[in-house]
């Protein structure tokens, strides 16, 4: 063995940890004060408090042994303050000091006097300064996908599942607008400021965050930030053990629709706040299931993810997601992309999404799966009986009235199928694109709208092969065969 390492002398005592605070909320718990103090006193004071490198701002952290020592520093100042604070008192209360008692009378009303202008010129200049602008109502709210701070990129899968729960959650209000997981994802590693992805996604507030798994143990940050101003005005720190994960995106969602001060229904409070218990083991597949399904680029893809929910189930019959996983596999298995024959799918789609239903009829996607296979199979009256119930769970859905909107056209209800798809693309512009406009405007045969909802959308993306077939279609539906052929 080395002898210079053999040689050096044990450490007997090594020094202790130090203390770490990892929110403002577990500052301000410290200082013993709110956490609007405790920012006050690290804007206006300069009391330490220190940003992660990584992060964007509101994401902090401070030092046990920095805040007592920036405390005692403070003492002598809290002191003086209070001196000055008790004569003020004393004046306020018409008990005059000392000191005064001698003044003669003139002096007495010359103070007296010029206290009394100094408060009219104050009243004027209060008078003549531009009200303070009331904060606008958060009507709308988009959910980035979480971080992965793990360290580990196979637990992506966990950022994004609780990602797509915390917004099914929040999606349940109908006082609220979400914009949809499918179209947050494109932000997942984004290059931009939060007030331009606000912008993008014509929303008043995102929620941005970030989960951390070590073991069982899983730490999720949050934080509220208003589009238009970049303030952050709510964050919130969850440390729970993996078995609680479902209890703890119910408390996320239920924090957030009270700090954006939505007005939530009865029912829609019990569907956010809902929890069944479940076993890690079973919501740890479902989650694997549904990063493998939305993901994949391929058919050995979905077909894994099937296998991660074939896996919940069998781990737990009673656990409704997974049968709503799988009957979202085998709709992806049943497309020409997968290559799989739609006569060998769908009937496991209605299987398992009937299921689904059978154990929770809140389920919104299971009701979409089980309208598309029943649109498929020409069940006219019954596929809307199922986009109904999808609406009435979750009115601002922008996939579910772009669904509709599909229905609705075909059955030649085309103006109302304009007036759902339209609305669909108001409450998520990204998601749903001027393409899915322009093909139900080509139904109802508004042919030149529907040029230019694919001339606007070219504009932006040249050389969209969707887009242009499209527009092929249209100009030779409005005798433009000349102008379809380029």
């Amino acid at each position: 063995m080395d002898p210079q390492v053999t040689d050096r002398p044990p450490i007997e005592n090594p020094p202790a940890p130090e203390k770490r605070l990892d929110s403002w909320k577990e500052i301000a718990a410290w200082l013993n004060r709110d956490v609007t103090t405790a920012q006050r006193w690290e804007k206006r004071e300069g009391m330490p408090v220190h940003r992660h490198a990584h992060e964007k701002r509101g994401s902090v952290y401070a030092l046990a042994s920095e805040l007592d020592a920036w405390l005692q520093s403070r003492k002598p100042l809290q002191e003086e303050n209070s001196k000055q604070n008790e004569n003020e008192e004393r004046l306020d209360f018409g008990v005059i000091p000392e000191r005064h008692r001698a003044r003669p009378r003139w002096v007495l009303w010359a103070v007296t006097t010029t206290i009394a202008f100094a408060a009219v010129l104050g009243w004027v200049i209060v008078r003549r300064q531009p009200s303070a602008v009331p904060q606008q109502k958060i009507r709308s709210l988009a959910v980035l996908p979480l971080r992965n701070l793990s360290g580990d990129l196979s637990q992506d899968y966990l950022a994004d599942g609780i990602t797509e729960a915390l917004i099914g959650r929040l999606a349940a209000i109908h006082d609220l607008r979400v914009i949809s997981h499918t179209s947050v994802m494109r932000f997942k590693n984004p290059q931009r400021s939060v007030p331009e992805i606000a912008r993008i996604l014509n929303v008043d507030a995102v929620v941005e965050g970030s989960v951390i798994r070590d073991g069982n143990n899983i730490r999720v940050t949050a934080q509220l930030i208003r589009g238009a101003t970049d303030e952050h005005f709510w964050s919130e720190t969850y440390d729970r053990e993996f078995r609680d994960v479902l209890t703890l995106e119910s408390d996320m969602a239920q924090a957030i629709a009270g700090k954006v001060a939505a007005t939530v229904t009865g029912d829609e409070q019990k569907r956010i706040a809902q929890v069944r218990p479940v076993a890690p083991e079973v919501y740890e597949s479902y989650l694997k299931g549904l990063f493998a399904v939305e993901n994949g680029n391929a058919r050995s893809d979905i077909e894994q993810g099937i296998g991660y929910f074939n896996d919940a189930v069998a781990r737990d019959p009673t656990f409704a997601p997974g049968y709503v996983g799988l009957a979202a596999g085998y709709s992806q298995l049943g497309t020409v992309f997968a290559g799989v024959s739609p006569s060998d799918t769908r009937p496991k789609v209605t299987r398992f999404a009937r299921k689904a239903l059978d154990l929770d009829p809140g389920l919104v996607q299971a009701h979409l799966l089980l309208a598309a296979v029943l649109q498929e199979e020409w069940h006219w009256p019954e596929a809307e009986a199922e986009y109904q119930s999808a609406i009435s769970l979750s009115p601002n859905n922008p996939k579910v009235l772009g669904a509709y909107a599909g229905w609705l056209a075909c059955e030649g209800r085309t103006d109302e199928a304009v007036v759902d798809i339209q609305q669909a693309q108001a409450l998520d512009p990204v998601g749903v694109s001027g393409t899915d406009v322009a093909s139900i405007l080509f139904l109802a045969h508004r042919f030149d709208d529907a040029a230019r909802e694919l001339r606007s959308t070219l504009a932006v993306q040249p050389n969209s092969v969707d887009t242009l077939w499209q527009l092929g279609f249209v100009l030779s539906a409005n005798n433009r065969p000349d102008d379809a052929i380029p």
